[in-house]
């Protein structure tokens, strides 16, 4: 018989009735675990560990689970902003104080949690959680495409028409697509002989490479950052670095400093 706190936290700390009587835990053993506390009865038919994440326990409290945004942190896509308030997903859509709710039938999909983010979400934070879930192979881009069809969604449609699975990071997804508003033209991965691929080449002329948090993370990451950035400087092709907080923070600035360096290389 499966202790029912075992089996709680295997279950993420919040768990269905069918759920842990399939994970071999009886009810006799659920309810002692409520009387000692060890268990709390959040709902009907819902429990949770105390110490269980308490957006977890406030979504399980009303029939919800996270969704969108909130559900894409989770499973580790990429994720722009962190939402002001939880976004959860339920069969019910009703109002949850302190939270976005979305209406959905559960359990939720990778494919639900990347078209609520197109559908609710701005463009680009929209763009890198659909682009990422591609990337690591949670969904199809075919069947992503074939999830909306209604002619009020031909932006979402063109969106997705967007997404790149061969993209590197979050770096580059948004780097490109602040680029591609601005009317430029970004290729992903170019191959320069003696370097490997450039993350990004706009308009044929002005590289970019992007920095991320652990990007010198030893000695020799740095050595080989080094002789890539001396090798584009040899083949000609002018390189920029820029990292997320620019492109979070300073998206015009951004796209001014590219557009400078493609004017004062174009001259040159």
């Amino acid at each position: 018989m499966q202790n029912v706190t075992v089996a709680l936290a295997a279950l993420g700390g919040v768990s269905g009735t069918s759920s842990l009587l399939r994970a071999g835990v009886s009810r006799r053993n659920l309810e002692a675990g409520v009387l000692s506390g060890s268990v709390l009865r959040l709902a009907r038919g819902v429990y949770a560990l105390p110490h269980a994440d308490p957006v977890l326990i406030h979504a399980a409290r009303h029939h919800a689970v996270p969704g969108c945004v909130t559900a894409a942190l989770a499973a580790g896509l990429w994720v722009v902003k962190t939402p002001h308030l939880p976004h959860l997903a339920a069969p019910h859509g009703r109002p949850v104080p302190g939270c976005v709710v979305h209406r959905s039938s559960l359990p939720l999909t990778h494919l639900d949690v990347a078209c609520q983010a197109l559908r609710c979400l701005p463009p680009l934070e929209g763009l890198t959680i659909a682009e990422s879930a591609v990337k690591k192979g949670f969904i199809q881009l075919a069947v992503l495409r074939e999830q909306f069809p209604a002619a009020r969604e031909k932006s979402i449609r063109g969106l997705v028409a967007r997404i790149r699975p061969q993209s590197g990071s979050i770096i580059e997804t948004m780097a490109r697509y602040l680029l591609e508003e601005a009317g430029l033209t970004v290729e992903l991965q170019v191959k320069v002989p003696g370097m490997g691929h450039l993350d990004l080449l706009v308009d044929g002329i002005v590289g970019i490479e992007t920095d991320g948090y652990a990007h010198h993370s030893s000695r020799e990451a740095y050595r080989e950052d080094r002789r890539r950035w001396n090798i584009t400087v040899i083949r000609g092709v002018p390189t920029l670095r820029v990292t997320f907080e620019m492109l979070l923070g300073e998206p015009r600035e951004f796209v001014l400093m590219v557009q400078q360096a493609l004017a004062t290389y174009r001259r040159a």
